[in-house]
């Protein structure tokens, strides 16, 4: 199996440093990796010293787009798979990009997306939030699958993800400009064309974040923005009702581990998920100066035809 990792870089830090590191010991060495980086001002080559296979690529913050410049990177490459990689994700230990291929020997099989385990910072309800997301089964999903998982037989994230560059490049490779959300815009694509993907539970990297509540709100809101901008993939499949089995388990999670004062912070946030989903289902109704204030990626809307 040939692979080429790719990794997209805006202000690399520790994390990144450890990335590479890890990258370095894996049991199925990358034939190059490829970094795309936002903004040549803020990169060191120190980052990446004794890695051979490296080669990076500058952009401007203006030409940064989620789905182009993964695209951009997938363009470079030469192998028969793609693995992304964020730059805050680190492995957690040698056989992750081993474990991301082996589901690919089923031909089915045209993405395959990694665990997520909490940092040691991780606050309690988000490390609940990752066991939810990331189980310790493995599953493999295929349309077949969507009258019973709805809106997660398209669940994919290329915080650690894997594609069959053949099926990648025949369904058309990232769609752009893209606000967010071309992972599972890919896997949604992949699935619906009768391909498969899969859940490797053993392929894990160390990844959370402990966002803010106007942050979730941000978030939710350019994730709702993907979906409104993508129904041939999300319409008629709703994202609403698994939100709600989310807070449902994790205020029960709450309850058996004791924190009960932890619920109005769940409820919170929860609710500020769920408005910013709100308004972002809206968003052709907003003033593009409200727009602006709710997005995380003004550069999207800056770059929009």
């Amino acid at each position: 199996m040939s692979v080429t990792v790719i990794i997209p870089t805006y202000r690399p830090g520790d994390k990144f440093r450890r990335l590479m590191e890890k990258l370095k010991s894996q049991t199925v060495s990358p034939d190059k990796i490829i970094i795309m980086n936002t903004e040549e001002r803020f990169w060191d080559d120190r980052m990446i010293r004794g890695v051979s296979q490296a080669e990076v690529y500058h952009i401007s913050k203006k030409e940064f787009d989620h789905g182009r410049t993964r695209a951009r990177g997938a363009e470079k490459a030469d192998s028969e798979f793609l693995i992304y990689f964020t730059q805050d994700a680190v492995p957690a230990d040698e056989r992750t990009v081993e474990n991301l291929l082996r589901p690919f020997r089923d031909p089915e099989i045209g993405a395959v997306y990694g665990r997520q385990l909490p940092d040691k910072n991780c606050r309690l309800i988000e490390r609940y939030t990752r066991s939810f997301n990331y189980p310790e089964k493995s599953m493999k999903k295929t349309r077949e699958d969507l009258p019973k998982l709805g809106i997660k037989t398209f669940f994919c994230s290329n915080v650690c993800a894997a594609y069959r560059k053949s099926v990648y490049e025949k369904i058309g490779g990232f769609v752009y400009p893209s606000i967010f959300n071309e992972d599972m815009i890919m896997a949604g694509s992949m699935i619906k064309a009768g391909y498969g993907v899969f859940y490797a539970a053993d392929a894990r990297v160390i990844h959370s974040h402990n966002y803010t509540w106007i942050q979730q709100f941000r978030r939710n809101f350019d994730l709702a923005v993907s979906q409104a901008d993508h129904p041939e993939i999300f319409k008629g499949i709703p994202s609403e009702g698994e939100g709600i089995r989310l807070v449902k388990n994790t205020g029960a999670y709450l309850m058996k581990q004791g924190k009960p004062w932890l619920l109005p912070q769940l409820v919170i946030s929860s609710g500020f998920k769920y408005l910013g989903y709100r308004m972002g289902k809206m968003y052709r109704y907003l003033p593009e100066f409200i727009i602006m204030k709710f997005t995380m990626n003004e550069g999207y809307w800056e770059n929009r035809e």
